[in-house]
């Protein structure tokens, strides 16, 4: 009960932080299709992807959400969700994830 209910406050969190920075996207032109939010991956890279609201619900990526908020919180100074991994750790849970 304590995990679904852990899981349901980080689910939530991220979306209104997801809000908040698709206003800013598409204030600064880069539009977020409805029904996704952009992510970045490696910090020094800022590699930029998009990716579906439903992998919210998925575990192993909310373990990256999990990591980005020990590692950034959820007001990151760069004012945008990034993902502490490896670019080939993103593609590769992301990947199962389509799958």
């Amino acid at each position: 009960m304590g995990i679904r209910l852990q899981s349901a406050i980080l689910t939530k969190k991220v979306l209104k932080w997801c809000i908040l920075s698709e206003r800013e996207a598409i204030s600064t032109s880069l539009e977020v299709p409805k029904g996704f939010f952009a992510v970045y991956v490696e910090e020094s890279l800022r590699k930029r992807y998009v990716v579906p609201i439903s992998y919210l619900k998925q575990p192993s990526f909310q373990d990256l959400l999990k990591r980005a908020e020990e590692e950034f919180g959820f007001g990151h100074p760069m004012g945008s969700l990034t993902i502490p991994c490896t670019e080939d750790t993103f593609i590769e849970v992301t990947s199962r994830l389509r799958h």
